[in-house]
């Protein structure tokens, strides 16, 4: 099995109606957020970083938009990245 099999897809509805697929890189927990990295299947674009919303019908995701929010979670994936390395 390839590492892109074992990868969680996904398809994301934007506010537009417009649907596209992504593989779920990582979900991080940061600052008592959950968050999720995104890369996209249809082209090779850098990866989108998603904010986790539980709510009582079900669970969303919400775009981040704050640049600081935004490394702070990338950096906490290189955490992770480097303190378990793939085989």
């Amino acid at each position: 099995m390839s590492l892109e099999e074992e990868r969680d897809i996904i398809t994301v509805e934007d506010e537009y109606g417009k649907e596209r697929t992504f593989s779920v890189e990582a979900l991080l927990a940061v600052e008592a957020e959950t968050y999720a990295l995104l890369t996209s299947n249809e082209n090779n674009d850098d990866p989108i970083i998603m904010q986790v919303l539980d709510e009582k019908d079900g669970q969303y995701l919400v775009g981040v938009t704050d640049p600081i929010k935004k490394n702070i979670v990338l950096d906490a994936y290189e955490i992770a990245v480097d303190a378990n390395p793939a085989d």
